[in-house]
């Protein structure tokens, strides 16, 4: 039933965008929530709710195959990779950072976050050696981030403190970016600033922003830099879908500063946004719970090319293709290009 709905959506869909998208293809329908997709030898794959981790190859959606990583049915809303093995941590306390092998699958728990206010947003591999994972704060506000070097997962420590109610969001496991030696981190709440990370010599900076903030549910949910200069923030309010209002902003200079594009001219609330390689920041896509959007001028005009429902993550497969997942689905979208 799902997937003859989710089929006849997809025509209807291309026949009102038809300048835009050649076609939007299911290739998983299942009582799922997906919120974090890598890219891996021609296949998607994805963790989720119900303790589900898995993979459909993008060539063959027959071919797939899914495992649990805990009978404690729990909601995973990071992954990561490096060469050898996917990397995926539950929402939550306890946390549990889970490793699974590229070749068999195996798995193992091989670090524990015991914390009770512990609640992982997103994890991001700068490269194969160093990745980081960004958690809501403790009682003392302080910036809690969790490092991978050396094949080992410990705390990050720093001084760094947070303004009251300042957190992020586990929209799409996109609120951390990277580029060469920076690494980008969008908190949201009652304040939505960047956070940025000389990886070089682990210097923190954090900058002041634009975007709508003050509210639990307000910020920036979503970031991607093309480049150490040109990034995109996008977000919203998952309370009120519809406004559009300083949700949007790009940055020309590292993320020190930002600004708004698009207020009051796009679709609104938005989870991820993924700048299309090579275009140096002027092809975007993004996706909300309400719409599929694009943008061919760096963001600055955005035009809403599905109104499909149910996404939460994309990412590009190639200059043409994106993939795209959320509630109890996984789609392939071919674009069209006039």
């Amino acid at each position: 039933m799902k997937k003859t709905f989710s089929l006849l959506f997809s025509c209807v869909g291309l026949l009102a965008f038809s300048q835009q998208i050649e076609s939007l293809t299911p290739i998983l329908n299942e009582k799922i929530s997906i919120r974090a997709v890598e890219l891996y030898d021609n296949k998607v794959w994805y963790s989720g709710t119900d303790s589900k981790f898995g993979y459909v190859d993008l060539k063959d959606s027959k071919n797939q195959k899914q495992i649990i990583l805990s009978d404690k049915k729990l909601e995973f809303r990071t992954l990561g990779q490096d060469k050898k093995s996917f990397f995926a941590i539950n929402v939550g306390s306890p946390a549990y950072f889970y490793k699974i092998d590229k070749k068999d699958l195996k798995t193992e728990i091989v670090y524990t976050d015991t914390v009770k206010t512990a609640f992982y947003d997103a994890l991001h591999f700068v490269n194969d050696q160093l990745a980081y994972t960004f958690s809501d704060a403790d009682q003392d506000n302080l910036l809690k981030l969790a490092v991978y070097q050396k094949g080992k997962w410990s705390m990050f420590n720093n001084s760094l403190k947070l303004n009251p109610g300042e957190a992020a969001f586990a929209a799409s496991n996109t609120n951390i970016a990277s580029s060469k030696d920076f690494l980008w981190i969008a908190t949201g709440g009652k304040a939505s600033r960047i956070l940025r990370m000389d990886v070089k010599n682990e210097k923190l900076d954090i900058f002041e922003t634009p975007f709508i903030q003050g509210e639990s549910s307000q910020g920036m949910y979503s970031i991607d830099f093309d480049s150490e200069k040109f990034g995109i923030a996008a977000g919203g309010d998952y309370t009120k879908q519809a406004a559009n209002v300083n949700n949007i902003a790009t940055s020309t200079d590292g993320g020190k500063t930002w600004q708004i594009q698009a207020s009051g001219q796009n679709a609104g609330y938005t989870t991820c946004v993924k700048i299309k390689p090579g275009s140096k920041g002027k092809e975007i896509i993004a996706v909300g719970d309400q719409h599929i959007s694009y943008s061919s001028d760096f963001g600055k005009t955005w035009k809403k090319i599905s109104d499909e429902k149910g996404f939460f993550v994309c990412d590009w497969v190639d200059n043409s293709t994106v993939v795209l997942a959320g509630n109890s689905k996984i789609s392939v979208m071919k674009l069209k290009f006039n």
